[in-house]
């Protein structure tokens, strides 16, 4: 079985950061790469970032690139996401995953349905 759990989540104003933090433990799995989605109240979930193993590549949402970072430890199956300037829409549910399915194409990086574990998700909040 493989435990995904989050760490960092909290309450911030506007402007402010926060770094999140998702450790995968368990038994050992393929982990091609790391992503974190998130969930705004009433609405989908939705992709923030993911950070792709084999060549370290990098994808954002729009709605967060330039203020947010994803970091990691592949050997460590460990993943960061350091959140600058915060608004209040990035108010979700933040929730890390693993992939477990190899793919070249960036899209499969990007798409919840290609993630296979997950964690059980943690709060940010953003006071305006």
């Amino acid at each position: 079985q493989v435990q995904l759990v989050e760490s960092g989540g909290g309450l911030v104003q506007a402007g402010g950061s926060l770094r999140l933090f998702c450790a995968a433990s368990g038994r050992t799995f393929r982990n091609y790469a790391m992503a974190w989605f998130r969930q705004p109240p009433g609405q989908e979930r939705e992709f923030v970032a993911a950070i792709r193993w084999s060549g370290g590549n990098t994808y954002y949402a729009d709605s967060v690139k330039g203020r947010f970072t994803i970091s990691g430890d592949n050997a460590k199956n460990t993943v960061d996401l350091q959140m600058q300037s915060l608004k209040p829409e990035d108010t979700a549910v933040y929730y890390c995953a693993a992939k477990t399915k190899y793919h070249s194409s960036p899209y499969y990086y990007t798409t919840q349905n290609e993630y296979g574990y997950w964690g059980q998700g943690t709060q940010v909040t953003v006071s305006s």
